[in-house]
């Protein structure tokens, strides 16, 4: 097990394409780190940088505190899991996993200790003789895993291994990735597109967006207190609602206009922004529908349903002249199966305590205590 630490590091392709700007983040020993972002936004190139398989252009890479930057990836000691598995089709899986092995000249005692330690550990004994056409999305995933894990690697990487499989299996898989991390406390990044494997498995996030970090923190922090707007919206399933606004004076303190519409905002703290451009933000499932009309609601309209038996999505619109079309969408995550339809009107509650607002730049926003 290792630390890993990215000081300053920059990827700069031939061409001038930057991949990674300035990437500073610290993976304590025996971390699960997620790397999460959309595609292209850097996050296999940072994981390919770390294993020496691409220079990194300027920064400095330390693997348990040692700097890495001209060792070739054979020193390094990482272990790295592709999204497609590459594991070689003529071999069997017992020779998949051997050959790493192999390849350092281990002895045959080793090498059979070893192989049967990952093929319990993963539960791919009973495939060991078969080869790769012969085994499922999930046995090749474990098998893919087998062979990096027999290396004793000082670093885990995964560079979104469960994109291959169907949703059933995700969720399997996934959990297996966190109870083998848990048991072996490797140091282990993980890369994904998808938030929910990262919110799932992480003890913290990174967030990647054109190859800068936006925010690192523990997987709830980040849902609740979400550093910027990118953030704020990228997190999140449905993600956070977010729309142009501005606050203004009003007869009870200060209000949030919402198109032209307003909402109360408590406490006095925020007086220093009124009538400055903001963005505000609310989650889907801050929002709720009243029962009956009051002030400080806001009145829209259902454009579209989505039941999920549990829950309910309404997809809705709501007046504002200063956007394109006059209007604004809105999703709000509402419990069970409430009677919508496209086209009703109805009116929400927010909870004012769960709103959030950004500057010009994207910065999150804090009330100035009163």
């Amino acid at each position: 097990m290792a630390s890993v630490a990215f000081e300053h590091v920059d990827k700069v392709f031939p061409g001038g394409t930057r991949a990674l700007a300035d990437v500073c983040l610290a993976v304590d020993d025996g971390e699960l780190l997620v790397v999460v972002g959309s595609s292209g936004c850097g996050k296999s190139t940072l994981l390919r940088v770390l294993a020496g398989l691409e220079p990194p252009s300027s920064g400095t890479l330390r693997i348990a505190g040692r700097v890495v930057n001209d060792e070739p990836p054979q020193q390094r000691n990482v272990a790295m899991v592709f999204q497609d598995y590459a594991l070689y089709p003529h071999m069997t899986v017992r020779r998949n996993l051997e050959f790493p092995l192999r390849m350092r000249g281990l002895a045959r005692q080793e090498l059979a200790r070893r192989v049967a330690w990952a093929a319990e550990l993963l539960d791919i004994g009973a495939l060991l003789e078969r080869r790769p056409a012969q085994l499922s999305g999930g046995q090749r995933q474990r098998a893919a895993m087998g062979r990096a894990l027999v290396r004793e690697p000082s670093v885990f990487l995964l560079d979104e291994p469960l994109s291959n499989l169907d949703a059933k299996l995700r969720v399997q898989v996934r959990a297996e990735i966190g109870e083998l991390q848990r048991r072996m406390r490797t140091t282990m990044i993980y890369v994904t597109h998808d938030q929910v494997e990262a919110m799932t498995l992480a003890e913290r996030v990174a967030v990647l967006h054109d190859g800068r970090l936006q925010q690192v923190a523990p997987p709830r922090e980040l849902y609740e207190r979400p550093a910027n707007r990118f953030v704020a919206g990228f997190i999140g399933s449905p993600p956070m609602n977010l729309f142009a606004s501005r606050l203004e004076s009003g007869s009870g303190g200060v209000e949030l206009a919402v198109g032209e519409q307003r909402v109360p905002i408590d406490g006095s703290g925020w007086r220093a922004r009124v009538g400055e451009p903001l963005v505000a933000g609310v989650r889907p499932e801050a929002l709720a529908v009243a029962a009956e009309a009051a002030p400080g609601q806001i009145a829209a309209r259902v454009e579209q349903v989505e039941s999920l038996g549990h829950e309910t999505l309404a997809h809705l619109s709501v007046a504002d002249p200063a956007q394109p079309g006059g209007r604004f969408a809105l999703v709000a995550r509402l419990p069970g199966l409430p009677a919508l339809a496209k086209g009703d009107a109805l009116r929400l509650r927010v909870d004012p305590r769960r709103l959030y607002l950004f500057d010009a730049e994207g910065r999150s926003l804090a009330a100035v205590p009163a």
